[in-house]
């Protein structure tokens, strides 16, 4: 099998992956690993690619199976000419992209151009139980719209993150970061969420809020108190993650504009894999997000909640 090649830029990778042939080639390499092509059915080695179709065939059970069955992409009538650089644009622009914009540039229905962009938000999400370890920096956010931008019957007397959904965040300094909206906001779910996402005996950096009043017992812990005006004092401080808060606003307010607090936590894995990875190149990143679309699907009944 030929080695495995990736085109450096989005101009590129339209030119290489405009052939379906070469697509399909290119999922396969990624799939197999590089070794023999086994039926996903019976897992037989006897299967060979159709010349009028891009399917493979097994020769002991007589099924014909296509790249993306088993993947984000099963049972879409998209050719992966235009999957792929879908998921170079989700993966490599810094403040993401839009249904709308996505639909002009590939020539699809706004409709459509959202159910891919969350099909790709699903395989890129980081389902690892990998616990973030070393020097670990933790803090919550709301995300939502503004009071004073609501019409005057839906402006509510209370302040602060009324009617917003709180976000709860952790990043390992120079490494990954976890993210995801939470319901609770009592101590116990604020501790529920750091012991879920930060290993014992790293450690933590936070700041005054008292959900953190207990970490000192399973964590170094150190804070600093922003209502005081302090923001960094010797090796702590929280500027890592608000640095990453500030990625996320940015996507949220600039691109997104508005999204229902039950699509966030997709948009949250989306940022979330960009920061993870934004150390690779444009061609890395989309390589990483190519090799994690197996094994995972999501439906349109899934997707808005038809299905519940």
């Amino acid at each position: 099998m030929t080695a495995l090649k990736v085109p450096k830029s989005l101009q590129e990778a339209v030119l290489y992956y405009s052939s379906e042939a070469v697509c399909v080639e290119f999922l396969s390499q990624l799939f197999w690993g590089g070794e023999e092509k086994s039926c996903i059915k019976c897992g037989s080695t006897t299967v060979y690619g159709l010349r009028t179709r891009p399917v493979y065939k097994c020769r002991d059970c007589k099924k014909q199976f296509s790249i993306k069955s088993g993947t984000v992409m099963q049972n879409s009538p998209l050719p992966i000419t235009k999957w792929v650089p879908a998921i170079w644009m989700v993966v490599n622009c810094k403040n993401g992209i839009s249904s709308c914009e996505m639909a002009r540039a590939l020539n699809v229905t706004q409709k459509t151009a959202w159910h891919m962009n969350h099909r790709i938000r699903e395989a890129i999400a980081n389902n690892s139980s990998t616990k973030l370890s070393g020097t670990v920096e933790s803090d919550a956010t709301y995300i939502g719209g503004l009071e004073v931008n609501r019409h005057k019957n839906k402006k509510r007397d209370a302040q602060g993150g009324s009617g917003k959904t709180i976000v709860f965040g952790a990043v390992e300094r120079g490494g990954k970061v976890r993210s995801q909206a939470v319901e609770g906001t009592g101590i116990q779910s604020t501790e529920n969420d750091v012991l879920t996402h930060v290993a014992i005996g790293s450690t933590l950096y936070t700041d005054e809020a008292t959900g953190y009043r207990n970490m000192g017992y399973v964590y170094d812990h150190a804070t600093v108190n922003h209502s005081k005006e302090e923001y960094v004092r010797g090796e702590a401080h929280t500027n890592t993650i608000e640095n990453y808060w500030s990625l996320v606003k940015r996507a949220l307010k600039g691109t997104y504009i508005h999204i229902e607090p039950f699509h966030l936590d997709r948009y949250l894995q989306e940022q979330g894999f960009r920061y993870d990875n934004r150390k690779d190149n444009d061609s890395g990143r989309f390589v990483a997000a190519a090799s994690l679309l197996f094994g995972k699907r999501l439906t349109y009944a899934e997707l808005t909640g038809k299905n519940q």
